[in-house]
């Protein structure tokens, strides 16, 4: 699967975010701020998950659809993606 360059962007943002709760954590920062921060970088994670698993579905079907020899194997593939997404 190759990977867009909104998706590799989207990771970019989330590294900066993480450089900046470390440098908070530098400074000292009351734990709420930091606490806030952290969650903001778990939703950008599950929603970059959630981007990637949504293309990879869609390369599946679409090479289910081209080769039906291994369309029970792409399948459960997607659906492994899927579920291990929704784990928290």
């Amino acid at each position: 699967m190759e990977y867009n360059k909104q998706t590799k962007n989207r990771l970019k943002r989330i590294e900066g975010q993480i450089r900046g709760v470390l440098k908070m954590m530098d400074e000292n920062q009351g734990c709420d701020k930091v606490i806030n921060q952290l969650s903001a970088v778990c939703s950008a994670v599950n929603h970059t998950i959630g981007v990637i698993v949504t293309e990879n579905l869609k390369v599946c079907l679409l090479d289910q659809m081209n080769d039906e020899e291994r369309s029970e194997e792409l399948i459960k593939e997607a659906v492994n993606y899927l579920v291990r997404s929704n784990k928290k």
